[in-house]
């Protein structure tokens, strides 16, 4: 192995395979619901597990409503204000899909709301959205700033000492969530 920073000790799988799987059908129909179907929707996929997040909705979206919403890659790292960034950072193009669209940013674990709203920057930038919304797997608390996702796969109470890993077969060979 390497010379990185070791991982915690994994304490509890909090979601397995079938887990995550159910809780992608449960957010899938919540949005059908919501939405009164899936037209017009176009599912943002945060970098890197939220890509894969939004692809596998993408597919039970095509299965429930017969027709798939597009899926965008969202890199939302030029708009991290806890991050350092370059000045030189490519920002994402402006993309016709968005203006008007209902955007689903999708995310594997929602903590501080940072993420997301740099996530919310970027897709403005890409154009303007006639409304956003946002699905996380995971809901771990302990926000930084006030927000609240409109779909969640699960909500898990966690202390600030502890991390939440979200493993995807795309990524990492694998489905779970887990407590670290």
């Amino acid at each position: 192995m390497g010379g990185g920073v070791p991982l915690p000790e994994k304490k509890a799988v909090i979601m397995d395979a079938d887990g995550v799987r159910r809780a992608l059908t449960r957010i899938t129909y919540e949005i059908v619901e919501k939405n009164q179907g899936a037209a017009n929707l176009v599912l943002a996929g945060v970098k890197t597990r939220g890509v894969f997040l939004a692809r596998r909705i993408a597919e039970k979206l095509c299965e429930v409503e017969g027709k798939a919403p597009p899926v965008i890659e969202l890199d939302a790292t030029p708009w991290r204000d806890d991050k350092p960034r370059a000045d030189d950072a490519p920002l994402p193009p402006t993309d016709p899909r968005v203006t008007g669209a209902t955007v689903i940013i999708v995310d594997d674990v929602l903590y501080t709301g940072r993420t997301v709203r740099a996530a919310i920057e970027a897709v403005s930038h890409m154009g303007r959205a006639g409304r956003m919304q946002l699905a996380v797997l995971v809901d771990r608390g302990h926000r930084e700033i006030p927000i609240r996702p409109d779909y969640i796969g699960k909500n898990v109470p966690t202390s600030r000492e502890e991390r939440v890993r979200v493993r995807l077969t795309e990524v990492d060979g694998a489905d779970d969530v887990q407590i670290l």
